[in-house]
C-alpha cells in the first residue's frame, strides 16, 4: 500500500457502471422482480452497498475508507440490457474509484446469481469507470460521460 498520510482529506467521489445483457423475457423477470429467487434489483442494490463498504478486503492493496454514502440506480437502455450505476462518496485521504468499480461488479453478478435459473447466458459487459471527483488530481470524466 501508498503511505497517503500526507495526502489532504477532501470529499471523494466516484460513480461506475456495469451492464448485462440477457434475453428479452430475462430482463422483464428482472424488472418485474418475477423471477424464482425474488426481486433481483433489491438483493443488486444491497450487494453494492456491502461490496463498496468491503472493497479494500477484496482488492488486496485499496485502502479502507470511511464511506458517507452508496446510491445504486438501474437503467434498461435496451430490451436486452440492464445498467447498474453506482455512485460512492467519501470523505478520505484517496479516492473511491475502486468501491464504485466493485460495487457495480458485483451488483451485477448479483443480478446474475438471481437471473440463471431462467438463463445462464447472460454477459456482464462494460463495468467502467464514468468520473471522480475530489483529490488532488480533481475531476475526471469519461469521454462519453462529458457534460
Amino acid at each position: 500500500m501508498i503511505d497517503v498520510a500526507a495526502k489532504e482529506i477532501t470529499a471523494r467521489v466516484a460513480v461506475a457502471r456495469a451492464t448485462l445483457e440477457c434475453l428479452p423475457q430475462t430482463l422483464q423477470m428482472i424488472r418485474d422482480g418475477s423471477l424464482p429467487k425474488g426481486d433481483p434489483l433489491g438483493v443488486a442494490r444491497v450487494a453494492a452497498i456491502q461490496a463498496a463498504k468491503k472493497t479494500s478486503d477484496l482488492v488486496p492493496l485499496c485502502h479502507p475508507l470511511h464511506l458517507t454514502s452508496v446510491d445504486v440506480d438501474f437503467a434498461f437502455p435496451s430490451d436486452r440490457s440492464v445498467a447498474v450505476t453506482v455512485t460512492v462518496r467519501a470523505v478520505d485521504r484517496t479516492g473511491v474509484e475502486m468501491e464504485a468499480l466493485t460495487a457495480a461488479a458485483v451488483a451485477a453478478l448479483s443480478i446474475y446469481d438471481m437471473s440463471k435459473a431462467v438463463e445462464r447466458g447472460m454477459t456482464i459487459r462494460e463495468i467502467a469507470l464514468l468520473e471522480k471527483r475530489g483529490g488532488k488530481s480533481g475531476t475526471w470524466l469519461r469521454a462519453e460521460t462529458k457534460r
